[in-house]
């Protein structure tokens, strides 16, 4: 089941790592998501590429360019997610970002229903409002696939009410704007988890910004886990397919920060 995955991945500290899928191939896609796993990694999330990201920084936008050029679709990001767990054995929890637009155009249920049969966990949707999850929650529900709520530096009433509701685990934003390494992360993210805290026990996962391990353990001292992703897709970015080490070198380092918290 997706939702057992992902509380066995949040039994300690988790690290989370997101790459495009399809940036800059398919199968390099399948050999990094491997090698993340041979790194430690608890969970990696796999972007869906889109036209217009509108919660990405340039890192991942550049990215999804870059895969949508190659003409990755959702059909061959749900056939790499079957081959991931069928043939390469993966067991980590496995998360698809999204924008609605293409689950929209995929249709509800069939996503939903297809994303499960892959063994897809987790969905995550940064452009669907927390008051519009309605929209597409019974869908994910009945598919057993955890549909992620994102909370940002906000009043601390409406973090605690998306935390009342949240499932799988929650993606604290740690920062308002786009997504990218940051040098500094100031808000107060023990305050917010405080908030997630007093009304749920579902993980609390920190992103947005974290690209040292210095802010993977401070933050992993504060939440639930750690996500990082621009800092790994900007590797790819420069490497292409030939990644591999430097992927190796960034991430094993993040992920023992990490569990250190």
């Amino acid at each position: 089941m997706s939702i057992d995955r992902i509380q066995r991945a949040f039994a300690s500290t988790a690290f989370v790592a997101f790459i495009t899928g399809g940036d800059p191939s398919l199968e390099a896609t399948r050999r990094y998501v491997n090698l993340l796993v041979d790194c430690g990694v608890d969970m990696v999330e796999i972007g869906v590429p889109f036209s217009d990201p509108i919660a990405e920084g340039p890192v991942i936008q550049q990215a999804s360019q870059r895969a949508l050029a190659h003409d990755t679709t959702v059909h061959a990001l749900f056939d790499l997610v079957r081959v991931l767990r069928e043939d390469d054995g993966v067991a980590i929890p496995l998360a698809m970002m999204t924008y609605l637009n293409p689950v929209h155009h995929y249709g509800y249920d069939a996503f939903f229903a297809r994303a499960a049969a892959v063994g897809v966990d987790a969905l995550i949707i940064p452009d669907l409002p927390f008051e519009e999850h309605g929209e597409v929650r019974s869908q994910a529900s009945a598919a057993s696939v955890a549909l992620i709520s994102m909370i940002a530096p906000t009043s601390s009433q409406r973090v605690r009410m998306i935390a009342a509701q949240a499932e799988g685990f929650i993606y604290v934003v740690s920062s308002l704007g786009v997504t990218g390494a940051r040098s500094a992360i100031t808000t107060d993210i023990g305050a917010m988890v405080r908030d997630i805290r007093s009304v749920t026990d579902v993980p609390a996962a920190v992103g947005f910004g974290i690209s040292t391990p210095d802010q993977a353990h401070s933050m992993a001292t504060q939440a639930d886990g750690v996500i990082v992703g621009s800092a790994i897709v900007d590797l790819i970015a420069r490497h292409g397919e030939q990644a591999d080490a430097a992927i190796a070198d960034f991430v094993r380092p993040m992920v023992e920060a990490a569990h250190c918290g």
